[in-house]
């Protein structure tokens, strides 16, 4: 039995992709988040990150970009008829698992602790724009929404 795509779901309060993708697509019960990272809607300043001349990263808060990707995960997930505690798996992607992990799994626990959804947490050598971390989210939808 093939999956019918029921709906593309395009926030109008999280940033503006990037790139050819929805903010989310949902899938019978299931919501499936593109990437998310810490941009804010109608602005190319990332919060939280300093950027030299040439656009490469000169400075950046993890603790400040994880608050601001956690916000933007609610703003998409409520745009689509979900919640916050409907999460049931997130992909974690840092730059700097060294460095930053510690600062982004305290945030983490602080924001997540009665959603308790599978986490898997993975370094990556860059992401597409200039920040440090960026989330991939399934979340159960109920129907009609």
């Amino acid at each position: 039995m093939e999956a019918k795509v029921d709906k593309i779901i395009d926030s109008l309060k999280a940033p503006e992709p990037v790139g050819l993708y929805p903010h989310a697509r949902k899938v019978g019960g299931l919501l499936f988040l593109s990437g998310v990272g810490p941009r804010e809607r109608g602005s190319k300043q990332i919060p939280g990150v300093t950027l030299n001349d040439d656009g490469s990263i000169l400075s950046y808060c993890i603790e400040t970009q994880c608050r601001s990707v956690f916000s933007n995960v609610r703003l998409i997930l409520e745009d689509a008829g979900s919640s916050w505690n409907e999460l049931v798996d997130v992909t974690v992607f840092l730059t700097n698992m060294k460095k930053d992990f510690p600062i982004y799994n305290r945030v983490y626990a602080e924001f997540f602790k009665d959603a308790l959804p599978c986490r898997t947490t993975v370094e990556v050598n860059a992401l597409p724009t200039p920040i440090a971390i960026e989330l991939k989210c399934i979340a159960t939808i109920k129907d009609g929404k």
